[in-house]
């Protein structure tokens, strides 16, 4: 792992291990997020898929009975019986914030005119295969609502899920490593400098008690000289 290039002073070896706890902090949030994220994801998942097989199972018997229905009934009476819809429906859409992503709620609204039911045509020259299949549309409407609501969920968490797995990662096997990386190297170089200190003061301490140690022997020295000369 490359070490960030500094200078190898104190200066730097601070700033650097700054750098490196608030990388350690953000480590550990992101983590915390990405759990969370992945709990609400699950949730999410596994009410889709329940969602999804009954809503599959129904649309199944719903194209059976408008299969029936478009065999006993002419394409000219299907025609005219399903041209013109008898309800109006609106989605209205809201949004709510989990863990930074922001998620659609759908409701519908459904305005009927002359009537609850769903039928914009006469009962007698129609099958009641296509009144059922009708029927069954309309119980799904919020099924189908409600699906479209986690299908958009679960797509929206799966793209945060991997953005912050991606920025997890980062600081895990690239930033974190780099940080601890130099500051050993800024470290290592520091205590060089500081060993290179300590071994030009003995020289100097060295050299210094040399010096002193020759000058009283010279001094011992120049004392007989004297003496005789006194004498």
């Amino acid at each position: 792992m490359a070490e960030i290039r500094v200078n190898p002073t104190r200066m730097e070896l601070k700033k650097i291990q700054g750098r490196y706890a608030t990388a350690r902090r953000g480590h550990k949030l992101l983590k915390d997020k990405r759990d969370e994220l992945m709990k609400q994801f699950l949730d999410v998942v596994r009410e889709d898929k329940d969602l999804r097989t009954r809503v599959e199972a129904s649309l199944a018997d719903v194209y059976r009975s408008f299969s029936v229905a478009a065999a006993v009934t002419g394409p000219k009476m299907m025609q005219e019986a399903l041209i013109c819809p008898k309800k109006e429906g609106a989605i209205n859409v809201s949004y709510v914030n989990k863990m930074s992503v922001i998620c659609p709620e759908f409701q519908l609204d459904v305005r009927a005119e002359g009537g609850a039911d769903s039928y914009n045509y006469g009962l007698a020259f129609t099958s009641g295969e296509l009144d059922a299949s009708l029927a069954r549309m309309n119980d799904m409407l919020g099924d189908l609502v409600r699906l479209a609501e986690l299908e958009k969920t679960a797509q929206l968490l799966a793209e945060e899920i991997e953005k912050t797995r991606r920025r997890v990662n980062a600081l895990e096997y690239i930033m974190m490593p780099q940080y601890l990386e130099t500051i050993k190297s800024i470290k290592m170089k520091l205590d060089e400098n500081e060993r290179g200190n300590t071994t030009r003061l003995m020289k100097v301490k060295d050299m210094m008690v040399a010096k002193q140690m020759e000058g009283k022997a010279q001094q011992q020295d120049d004392e007989p000289e004297e003496a005789v000369e006194n004498g």
